[in-house]
């Protein structure tokens, strides 16, 4: 479908940014995609904002890649959206049955009418020809905006953990007394954090969070009364021509104040055997999942246990790339890698239904992705980790952690690391307004 393009100049990008999501907030639908000018490899823009469906497509897992790829196949265009974890039950012979406090769609993309991407210091707008007669007043309105609207303040809210401390120690255990028995190599291990009858402002909890992070990946999404605060530094999968990158991240340490301190922590993350013993399961995990649609001998390690910071944490970060045919449909190359490995384990399908029977609440969008599908059938996607999920109506906010568990792992080690992944996420939740 055409597009009328046009590109301008921005004096305040940071203004500019923050007053675009609000605007954005008068549709249904809104995604947001922001990669905070991080350095990070494979960039295409510094920020995109996706806003009022013409089209969508909405369906629980059952054909889910069957029908996401008709609906891309047949769009031709830019979509936006998302994919559940659950969506696993499409790929292999597996159920999510544990509580579900959200109630997201396993599945949902849409084509935007209104489409702007923030390349530099230059807006460009891609509005579908029946919108296009609104850029240049869309502009001028984005530029001066205030929000005025008056929402309903956060209410306090009180944090619960799905699982307390001496479950988690069990439950983790149990990780381990499967890997002893040599059912699995690695297991992505999860627990919730929640809140109930709670009510937060979700552009502000956003924007806190995003200011507090400012991670490569990070994403706004709006569905009705369901929100996505994300604040994630990893991709799942991104798609350039006949090129594919997978980046996962598996191992972490927290930043100090000091620079000697912190250089020093980021120097023992490279060297901890455990961690890049994590790191590298996942990596030849990815390996393999790419040989399934890559050409033979295209796959290839260009980055193994690099150290990435970020403001709150430094991670391990790997870079796995292959080649595929150009005739290869982008949608069978995200259904032969779902879901990443880094949030599973290895053997992956060994390593879900474990997880499946310990864990508590039902992912849903926490470990599933958020990103794009363009004209020419390259995508980009995230891991949907360090993020917030807000059911409006039902006034239930969700945020999750996990973290890798191995032979060499020590439970109470493992708690405090999903303690620290937690940290921004409860610190914006309690202190945002």
């Amino acid at each position: 479908m055409q597009r009328t393009i046009r590109t301008f100049s921005i004096d305040n990008i940071i203004e500019f940014k923050n007053n675009l999501l609000s605007w954005a907030q008068q549709f249904e639908t809104v995604l947001w995609l922001d990669s905070n000018k991080y350095h990070q490899k494979y960039a295409s823009f510094d920020g995109a904002l996706a806003a009022d469906d013409f089209t969508s497509i909405k369906t629980d897992y059952h054909q889910a890649f069957n029908k996401l790829k008709e609906y891309q196949t047949i769009t031709k265009d830019y979509i936006f959206g998302y994919m559940t974890y659950d969506i696993k039950n499409d790929v292999e012979r597996l159920s999510s049955n544990n509580f579900d406090g959200l109630h997201f769609a396993d599945l949902y993309f849409f084509q935007p009418k209104k489409l702007i991407f923030i390349k530099g210091n230059t807006a460009e707008f891609h509005y579908l020809r029946m919108a296009d007669d609104e850029i240049e007043s869309d502009f001028e309105e984005i530029k001066k905006f205030e929000d005025s609207i008056i929402k309903e303040s956060a209410s306090d809210i009180k944090i619960k953990l799905r699982i307390h401390k001496d479950e988690y120690h069990a439950k983790v255990t149990k990780v381990l007394e499967h890997i002893k028995k040599g059912d699995i190599y690695e297991a992505n291990f999860c627990q919730e954090f929640y809140a109930e009858n709670a009510t937060i402002n979700p552009v502000e909890v956003y924007k806190h969070l995003n200011q507090i992070s400012e991670p490569p990946f990070a994403s706004f999404f709006k569905l009705d009364d369901k929100f996505a605060l994300c604040a994630s530094p990893e991709r799942y999968l991104k798609k350039e021509g006949t090129k594919i990158i997978s980046q996962p991240i598996k191992g972490t340490a927290k930043r100090l104040v000091s620079e000697f301190d912190d250089a020093q922590l980021a120097l023992d993350l490279m060297r901890d055997e455990k961690e890049r013993a994590e790191n590298v399961m996942i990596v030849d995990l990815v390996r393999n999942d790419l040989s399934k649609t890559a050409k033979i001998g295209s796959v290839k390690v260009e980055e193994l246990c690099k150290v990435y910071s970020f403001k709150q944490v430094h991670q391990l970060i790997s870079t796995v790339v292959s080649e595929v045919e150009e005739n290869t449909h982008p949608i069978d190359i995200i259904q032969s890698t779902y879901p990443m490995g880094s949030m599973t384990g290895a053997p992956k399908v060994s390593a879900m239904k474990i997880i499946e029977n310990l864990e508590e609440t039902k992912r849903g969008l926490y470990s599933g992705s958020i990103g794009y599908f363009t004209p020419e059938n390259d995508f980009d996607f995230n891991v949907i980790i360090r993020s917030i999920l807000y059911n409006e109506e039902k006034k239930y906010i969700s945020y999750s952690v996990g973290g890798a568990i191995t032979a060499k792992s020590i439970v109470e080690k493992e708690y405090e690391e999903c303690l620290l992944k937690a940290k921004a996420m409860k610190y914006v939740l309690l202190n945002s307004k």
